[in-house]
């Protein structure tokens, strides 16, 4: 009888036991269901469980050596960060309602801190609303739909750098408005129209503002678009099948710029308005991509003129001129790519009599991809000639060597 007694308090302990571990069971599924969920892919991500918002997490970090030699100067190295960023993009409430955030810790990036400006750790932060397939609105500070090289990320780059053209007469981010009508299909024509008014001020601007600029861009794709959007890095690394083209034009106006680039440069003496035409063509075929590039700023008086911090007269100017680009490269089978690019740049002659120099610069670089343009190893060796209106020439080199690394 005792043993009886044993087997059944033993008997209802399991049962008891039982419905505290499936209750436990319950409570920790309760909890996990609220937790957010996370994938891997480009950057972290997370969404959570009532997909209320998302949030992706990524960054990117460029370490760079350069060792120069100046004409008439002592050859001296620099080595530096020359980008740290931290971007976070995703949607909140709905997932046509989406929001970029870009920021730059880099001192190249954020540049010096001087008395009456303003800091530029920011560089996106803009609300982005795509009711369909087709369109996009996008409010905030971000790239204006400028020339290919600059719309593409400087970590999807093949050389070190862009070119001395688009570090002169590309469109940088701006505040205001964008809108996007995009027809995009895989092997078929497609096409894209992307329009822009902003402040004209560049990033980071405050205070009250009198100019505004207008953007419009159109982008081609006679045969279809690229493989997992090969338009928006350089090179060809996916090795299309089939050979892709893009064709893009834009026009740019800014309205009383108070920048000699527009969101760029120097501060003027004076208001100037300015046009811009900026051409682009990109083919990619079997590892082989080619990019051919025609920029341009336009303005009847470039000459502003003034006084400076010590009330002595002086002068300043907008940039303006044109310039080409050329680049070839070719992916070979083990990710090792071999680049090259001519660029060639003329000032404006309001310039050019002020001793502004007309520049030819010859680069060639070698690039070991170890995961796409994520983590990628670059060398660059770039000869640059300087001509002035004197009738003098200068030649200058560098070689550089460049890692790069992100998600």
């Amino acid at each position: 009888m005792k043993k009886a007694y044993i087997l059944i308090f033993i008997f209802f302990g399991l049962i008891a036991q039982a419905q505290v571990f499936k209750k436990s069971e319950t409570h920790n599924d309760l909890k996990l269901s609220s937790l957010p969920y996370y994938s891997y892919g480009k950057g972290l991500g997370m969404t959570s469980a009532d997909s209320i918002f998302q949030l992706n997490i990524r960054f990117r970090m460029q370490n760079r050596i350069t060792y120069m030699e100046k004409e008439g100067e002592e050859g001296a190295y620099d080595a530096q960060i020359r980008r740290l960023r931290l971007r976070f993009d995703g949607y909140v409430g709905n997932p046509h309602f989406l929001y970029v955030i870009q920021l730059s810790f880099a001192p190249g990036d954020v540049g010096e801190i001087e008395e009456g400006k303003n800091i530029n750790i920011i560089r996106d932060a803009a609300l982005i609303y795509r009711p369909n397939d087709n369109w996009s609105f996008t409010f905030g500070q971000t790239k204006l739909p400028g020339n290919r090289q600059r719309v593409n990320s400087s970590g999807a780059l093949q050389l070190t750098d862009r070119s001395i053209n688009n570090a002169k007469f590309n469109l940088d981010r701006d505040f205001g408005i964008q809108a996007y009508y995009l027809q995009e299909h895989k092997d078929a024509f497609s096409y894209n129209i992307k329009t822009a008014i902003s402040s004209g001020q560049g990033r980071n601007w405050t205070g009250n503002n009198t100019n505004v600029a207008l953007t419009g861009k159109l982008e081609l794709l006679p045969f279809g678009t690229f493989s997992k959007d090969g338009s928006y890095f350089e090179g060809d690394l996916i090795r299309e099948q089939d050979p892709k083209l893009m064709l893009s034009g834009t026009y740019h106006q800014n309205n009383n710029a108070n920048l000699s680039q527009g969101q760029l440069g120097e501060q003027l003496f004076e208001a100037r308005r300015f046009n811009a035409l900026l051409l682009d063509g990109i083919l990619k075929y079997n590892g082989w991509a080619a990019m051919l590039s025609y920029m341009n700023r336009m303005t009847d008086d470039p000459i502003t003129n003034g006084v400076d911090s010590n009330g002595a007269a002086a002068s300043n100017y907008v940039f303006a001129g044109h310039g080409m680009d050329y680049q070839l490269s070719y992916l070979f089978p083990n990710n090792y790519e071999l680049i090259g690019r001519y660029s060639m740049q003329k000032v404006q002659d309001e310039l050019f009599d002020r001793n502004v120099p007309n520049t030819n610069q010859y680069s060639i670089g070698v690039t070991k991809y170890l995961w796409e343009h994520a983590f990628k190893i670059q060398t660059e060796l770039t000869f640059d000639e300087l001509r002035y209106q004197s009738g003098n020439q200068k030649n200058n080199w560098y070689l550089r060597v460049q890692f790069e690394i992100g998600i």
